[in-house]
């Protein structure tokens, strides 16, 4: 937390709005607000402050927030905990994107972590402001501050009320002692007027009438466009080209070559055309003679990674978990079932494709870019340039999508490159198929699994086996040694209840980029997890809800795997979210002939989701009817706002298990655009159903937690169905018939 005597007021003062009289709260937002994996990844030392509340003379009240907003609502929940406790109307407070400073601001959104590592310093924000507010009208009155009372926007006092708006306030506070942020008195949660109430988007009128501006709408005067040719392998290289033809083309300005490296990079440069417009510059890449060297890479295939991850798991791995003797029950069970797992790569397939607009001048340089990270690409457009971080500012704009796509860097680095070769500002722009075969893909996993049962049927031993393309394994070298602990998650932590467990893994090795996606190792995990489960209640003869909820047994902690600082599993909130998803869809009850119901469940980013399928099979196709959720994500902020998110992620997950995969020939993605790798369309969207416990326990995470269980879910409702088990995604016509 800041600390409040670290700044003096003089300093309070200047950065008050446009000079004027204004006051201000300075606060700090926790670093878990982003994902343990980018936290790993960005990591800087602990940052003093991170945000003010600025309270001025008009009422209005402004948020500066270092925090990116990339569809999940972060705009209107933070503004939401804020006024709560500072007793004003939420449509006073007005959001600010903070500029990109890593010194003062803790900046990066992901991990689901933005609301959850926002709610105590938001709240005891709001609550300072409110108590010198207040203790200025006590002053006035010359009455004691316990007295008077804040609400909507102005202190109340005595019968009949009296009245002080919080503007005709707010010099005479600006003098008063900053209140200790760990003692302020917070409000109830029972008095919560904002909290917990379904809120409209505030910047959702924008969106739909097309008012909105994302970083592919950035306008710079004097700029150009500029589109890029990449090596289509992993890893290959710029060998010649030839820019006569592409220069013929009407619009194009330039055509440059240019290197990258380092942390931003997953191509080692290209050459840039540079044009009047998008079109032009599309057609003058089209046009380029380019010649590459293709390098190792181009002997990587799917099916030759198949062959690797068959015969990683044909032999022992490294032992991530141990405990009991799994080998031994398993040697002595009569009751063991086997299956095998296995995932594609995924692409993130975010609705605006990759930019960033730069501009470079010989003492500093500005940017607009799309980003999750804006400290990230403050630091490469700063190497690029050869100036300060300080000298280079990056305005965080909208963007359509980012599921941990745009926690990248590469996009910038492009952009960073051209406009300081260019000299002038240039947005680079990637098309679909640059999106599409250029991306950081999901790891591709397979995964076999072995459990055993007793004669009561309960589970007697639980082996996990993985073999991936980590993540950690590309970042670095450190990465390549790792247990492999951080591609199972919350998967290493399952919540039945068995004497023996037993999880190993093996690296696979790959060329292709990878790195975050929705849900991360978690959309992985969740459905191997939910999806073997249901086959041992199948196995045990059990209903898989029953056979679920005895194996979870008594209400306990669970403590997370490998992860001390975490908290723990608690069981009786999983089985919360079982049971809720259970009831609202009508468990039990009978279904129209060839329907199946499926039923799974999962914790992770600190919150629990289970989700209820019916599913019917017709002539190798799957329509997905109805999707039921339980959700328990703490106190949910914005009810509205968590079903949207779920409802989000079901179809992000969807879009994955339902039709195509990323596939690798030659070292290339064979993939360019949504006609061969397919998204769901609105026929293939089921009804779905969100039911969200409104919880006392502080916010978790919410953007990623609904994937997980969407496909095991879906799955277990097709074997309920046809008595086919889907072992691997997307699903495949040959698996059902």
């Amino acid at each position: 937390m800041a600390n409040s005597s670290a700044v003096t007021r003089r300093d309070f003062l200047k950065t008050g709005a446009a000079g004027s009289v204004a006051l201000v709260i300075v606060f700090h937002l926790s670093p878990n607000a982003l994902a343990d994996q980018a936290e790993n990844q960005e990591k800087k030392p602990p940052n003093p402050f991170d945000a003010w509340v600025h309270v001025a003379p008009d009422n209005r009240v402004t948020l500066i927030l270092a925090k990116s907003e990339m569809g999940q609502g972060i705009m209107t929940a933070l503004p939401m905990i804020l006024a709560e406790e500072l007793c004003v109307d939420w449509k006073q407070v007005k959001v600010e994107q903070a500029p990109t400073n890593p010194k003062i601001y803790d900046h990066g959104t992901g991990g689901s972590g933005s609301v959850a590592g926002s709610w105590l310093p938001l709240r005891r924000a709001g609550a300072a402001a409110r108590e010198m507010l207040v203790s200025a009208a006590a002053q006035k009155w010359e009455v004691s501050p316990d007295t008077c009372k804040a609400e909507n926007g102005q202190v109340v006092h005595g019968n009949p009320k009296r009245y002080l708006s919080y503007g005709e306030l707010v010099e005479a506070a600006s003098k008063l002692p900053i209140p200790n942020f760990n003692t302020v008195p917070l409000k109830n949660s029972d008095d919560f007027s904002l909290v917990g109430h379904n809120t409209l988007r505030v910047e959702a009128r924008d969106k739909a009438i097309g008012a909105a501006r994302f970083g592919i709408d950035s306008r710079v005067p004097g700029m150009l466009y500029a589109v890029v040719a990449r090596c289509p392998v992993f890893g290959g290289e710029l060998a010649s080209f030839d820019s006569t033809k592409a220069k013929a083309i009407p619009g194009v300005r330039d055509v440059i070559s240019f290197k990258t490296s380092g942390r931003g990079a997953s191509t080692t440069g290209g050459v840039a055309v540079l044009a009047d417009n998008s079109w032009a510059a599309i057609q003058g890449r089209n046009a380029l003679d380019v010649k590459w060297n293709e390098g190792a890479a181009a002997n990587e295939s799917t099916p030759e990674l198949h062959k690797q991850f068959l015969a990683n798991a044909s032999k022992p791995g490294k032992v991530v978990r141990n405990d009991g003797d799994a080998d031994s029950a398993l040697a002595a069970s009569l009751k063991k079932i086997e299956a095998a797992y296995e995932f594609p790569f995924a692409p993130h397939a975010c609705m605006e494709p990759m930019n960033c607009t730069v501009h470079i001048r010989p003492d500093s340089a500005e940017a607009w870019v799309p980003t999750q990270a804006p400290q990230w690409a403050q630091g490469v457009i700063a190497e690029a340039a050869k100036l300060p971080p300080e000298k280079v500012v990056v305005h965080t704009t909208l963007m359509g999508g980012g599921f941990g796509r745009r926690y990248q860097a590469d996009f910038v680095m492009e952009a960073a490159q051209v406009a300081k070769a260019a000299g002038k500002p240039v947005m680079v722009l990637w098309t679909r198929e640059d999106d599409m075969q250029h991306d950081f893909y999901r790891p591709a996993s397979y995964h076999k699994l072995q459990g055993a049962l007793d004669a009561n049927g309960n589970l007697a031993a639980w082996k996990h086996f993985q073999t991936s393309t980590s993540i950690a394994a590309k970042w670095s070298q450190k990465g390549e040694d790792d247990s492999g602990l951080g591609e199972f998650g919350t998967g290493a932590t399952i919540p039945y209840l068995t004497p023996n467990l037993r999880i190993e893994y093996t690296l696979a090795e790959s060329s292709v980029t990878r790195a975050w996606w929705r849900s991360v190792e978690h959309s992985s995990s969740g459905f191997v997890v939910e999806s073997f489960i249901d086959e041992l209640a199948a196995a045990a003869g059990q209903d898989p809800l029953a056979f679920r909820l005895k194996l979870i047994g008594g209400d306990r902690k669970i403590p997370r795997f490998g992860e001390d600082k975490a908290p723990p599993l608690d069981t009786a909130r999983l089985k919360g979210v079982l049971q809720l998803a259970a009831a609202k869809a009508g468990w039990g009850m009978p279904l129209p002939k060839g329907v199946g119901r499926g039923i799974a469940t999962f914790y992770s980013f600190n919150s629990y989701t289970a989700a209820v399928a019916e599913v019917s099979v017709k002539d190798g196709a799957v329509k997905l009817h109805r999707l039921v959720y339980g959700v328990d994500c703490g106190r949910p902020i914005n009810p509205d706002g968590v079903r949207a998110q779920v409802e989000s992620a079901a179809i992000y997950g969807l879009s994955a298990a339902l039709h195509d995969a990323i596939t690798i020939s030659a070292g290339r993605v064979e993939q360019s655009n949504f006609h061969d790798y397919q998204m769901p369309r609105m026929s293939e969207t089921p009804l779905t159903e969100v039911h969200v416990v409104m919880s006392k326990e502080e916010p978790t995470g919410i953007g990623e937690p609904g994937l997980p269980v969407v496909a095991p879910a879906m799955c277990n409702a097709i074997f309920a169905a046809t008595g086919k088990r889907v072992r691997r995604l997307p699903l495949r016509s040959e698996d059902l018939a």
